[in-house]
């Protein structure tokens, strides 16, 4: 019996530090907001800081820091920029390349799945409000079906008068290869036709999130969404991803000359002012970091953004010690976070901004224009 008794203990403390030793999911120190004033050149914004017009994000780098952004990789436009800031990746990696060419973003990329990874999906909130129906948030599935020449014709869907009045359409709906009214392009295999549809860059990201809600359009209602998210989810670790569409949509209905396109950045500052004023009010403030960023500029003078590379990071981080390009925005995050960026697969192509840089800036593959018709005509 004594015997037994000894084995039994012996055999506990053998046994005790495998499972003693088993890690448990570290706690995230900091909670993160990321704000995206969607289209927001950056020579603009530093006017607006200058005349005292963006009270609210003067304070915020008053804390940390304004450092230049630069788009390296990817188009200027919004499903190519908000996918790389979203994951740090170029669009090689993740499909997206503009708003014409693109698909579902591979899953675990995003900084959403990375946060969840590493905390723990119960240990966290992740909570997404956008503002715009289209390009940014958008969660149409991957398909594949037999191509149906009756059901599957192309329409141009009806436009109803009054509908959406003082809204600028958003450029590049239309696709290389798809039809106008038509989700998905016609390919052929075997002899047999079908519509491959393969997915919104953000369905699988949608996926992995507390909350996703978007269409929002106005920046008062994205900010009262983030203000009644705030109450719901921040009384526990969280990261929260804000994007204001006013700004895109002033510039394209009116220009970048605009006073519309000026006046449209001061309302996400004023939004902004609001999100801090909540965090405040939770006693959060202290241990959140707060990132405002654009996906792309706009075209001087211009009411598009084909080539507007020039856009900024402000943050109340203190660490974040110089600039970058878009892909960075999410390896500063997670790096602030705890996430060892050496550790992710594939590598991020960005590099966390609160350190040295030791690569030079992401670049996209230069694709020749006859590769590009070709891709365009499948």
């Amino acid at each position: 019996m004594r015997r037994t008794s000894l084995w039994s203990v012996l055999l506990l403390l053998l046994v005790a530090p495998a499972w003693a030793a088993e890690p448990a999911q570290p706690a995230m120190s900091n909670n993160a907001v990321l704000v995206g004033w969607d289209g927001a050149h950056r020579d603009h914004v530093k006017a607006l800081l200058k005349e005292g017009k963006l009270p609210n994000l003067q304070a915020l780098i008053e804390q940390g820091t304004l450092v230049d952004v630069d788009v390296t990789s990817g188009a200027t436009d919004t499903k190519a920029g908000w996918s790389q800031i979203l994951t740090g990746y170029r669009p090689e990696i993740t499909g997206v390349y503009n708003n014409s060419r693109y698909r579902d973003v591979p899953a675990g990329y995003s900084v959403f799945e990375r946060l969840r990874a590493q905390f723990g999906a119960d240990n966290i909130a992740t909570v997404a409000v956008i503002g715009k129906r289209g390009h940014c948030g958008e969660i149409n599935e991957p398909f594949k079906r037999p191509y149906d020449p009756a059901k599957d014709q192309p329409t141009q869907p009806a436009v109803k008068k009054g509908k959406g009045k003082g809204q600028a359409k958003q450029p590049g709906a239309k696709q290389p290869g798809f039809k106008k009214g038509r989700l998905g392009r016609v390919v052929e295999e075997n002899g047999v036709k079908y519509l491959v549809f393969e997915g919104s860059p953000y369905f699988t990201m949608h996926n992995n999130v507390d909350e996703w809600h978007f269409g929002l359009m106005e920046d008062q209602k994205v900010g009262d969404k983030t203000l009644e998210m705030l109450d719901k989810y921040g009384k526990k670790p969280f990261f929260f991803f804000v994007h204001f569409a006013e700004v895109d949509h002033s510039g394209h209905q009116h220009g970048e000359k605009s006073p519309q396109y000026d006046e449209a950045i001061i309302s996400g500052d004023r939004q902004l002012g609001r999100i801090v004023e909540k965090l405040k009010q939770l006693g959060v403030y202290d241990k959140t970091l707060i990132y405002v960023t654009a996906d792309h500029g706009f075209d001087v003078g211009g009411k598009g953004h084909r080539n507007a590379p020039f856009v900024f990071l402000g943050t109340n981080d203190k660490s974040v010690i110089r600039g970058g390009c878009r892909a960075d925005i999410t390896p500063t995050i997670l790096d602030r976070l705890g996430v060892d960026l050496a550790k992710i697969t594939p590598p991020l192509d960005g590099e966390s901004l609160a350190k040295p840089a030791t690569k030079p800036p992401v670049k996209s593959e230069v694709i020749p224009k006859r590769r590009r018709k070709a891709a365009a005509a499948r």
